[in-house]
């Protein structure tokens, strides 16, 4: 009896690529029992209506539609959980993913008695169209940083950034579930939550060019993937919205440092008058830079933007205060030095920020 397949596809805005990849990737169903679960971010250039069309005619194709949730990695979990497969391959819907590799890669699977098999852009027998010498680069860079954080025993895999696999779905379900929506790249994430102990192997990939639409790499993605770098050289005790809430922070006190020195020496203000309007200032910076960066899926934008603003200045009001008053009295009592004394009054304010912020700015646990 042949073997159930899932082929999840992760969409957004990609009307344009989506029908030539199904009309490569139907013909699997002389192989295998097929299922293809495109799940769209409600695309606004007609993607989903797309599928829909196309799924009266082809009662294998499958549409999840998701309206107030994005996000690549949590398109591919939830695609993943609601698959019905023994095995599913996950790979873009751009075009960039040869079809052709699917057969490879699930053939591969299922000869070598693996967890799961990767798509490799860096391969010995791969070819690279689809990248621009900058993207390659970063993509290197990127995986040398990953391998160094993930298990030893993932050390031979040469793509940890790819967004084509294929696995055993049932054994890996309690893992798909483990994995942090919020991350970089969903293989990433799945690798690091295994600790090491998946089969796995690697299939070379033809890299091909974008046919239509543009990369979703942006600003960030960057972020998202220092932020799994990090929790996954912690081992995954610290959360990651708090990591991400540190590292703000600490631009924050950059900020903070540079407006009271500006002020002191532009403005003639003493410390006291000075260290007021600094804290302000870095808290509305952190509150701005948080929102773009930290909790970018419950991104506010317009009027709940500076509603938001004022939530968390209201919320930082009492550790602004305490940052303020220990700041001070360090300064004034303890020693006159700027630097400490604001530094004394930082390290006040971080856990409650992250805390209260995080439940009554941006209403996340």
């Amino acid at each position: 009896m042949a073997p159930r397949v899932s082929i999840v596809l992760p969409t957004y805005n990609e009307r344009g690529n989506l029908e030539p990849l199904l009309a490569q990737l139907l013909p699997l169903q002389c192989r295998f029992d097929l299922e293809i679960l495109v799940v769209d971010d409600d695309s606004s250039d007609g993607t989903a209506e797309l599928v829909r069309q196309l799924a009266h005619g082809e009662p294998r194709l499958r549409l999840v539609r998701r309206v107030g949730r994005s996000g690549l990695a949590s398109a591919i979990k939830e695609g993943l959980l609601d698959a019905t497969g023994d095995l599913a391959v996950v790979m873009d819907a751009d075009g960039q993913h040869e079809p052709a590799s699917v057969e490879r890669a699930l053939d591969t699977l299922l000869q070598g008695d693996l967890d799961l098999v990767i798509g490799s852009r860096f391969h010995p027998e791969a070819s690279i169209q689809g990248l621009s010498g900058r993207r390659e680069t970063g993509s290197t860079w990127a995986n040398a940083w990953a391998r160094f954080s993930l298990p030893a025993a993932y050390g031979q895999l040469t793509d940890l950034m790819s967004g084509f696999f294929a696995l055993r779905l049932e054994p890996l379900l309690p893992l798909i579930r483990a994995v942090d929506v919020n991350g970089f790249k969903f293989l990433f994430e799945l690798l690091a939550v295994s600790r090491g102990r998946l089969r796995t192997a690697e299939v070379p990939l033809r890299f091909q060019p974008r046919s239509y639409g543009s990369s979703k790499l942006d600003l960030a993605i960057f972020w998202d993937f220092l932020i799994s770098i990090l929790h996954s050289l912690s081992l995954r005790l610290l959360p990651r919205r708090a990591i991400s809430f540190g590292l703000v922070g600490a631009s924050g006190v950059v900020v903070q440092l540079a407006l009271t020195q500006a002020l002191m020496q532009g403005a003639g203000l003493g410390f006291e008058r000075a260290l007021p309007l600094a804290v302000v200032g870095a808290a509305s910076s952190n509150y701005l830079i948080n929102n773009a960066l930290t909790f970018r899926f419950q991104r506010l934008r317009g009027l709940k933007l500076l509603q938001g603003l004022l939530k968390f200045l209201l919320v930082a009001s009492l550790p602004v205060l305490a940052n303020v008053g220990l700041a001070s009295a360090f300064y004034s009592f303890v020693a006159r030095d700027t630097l400490w004394a604001q530094l004394a009054g930082i390290l006040v304010v971080f856990v409650w920020n992250y805390a209260a912020s995080s439940r009554f700015v941006w209403n996340t646990p």
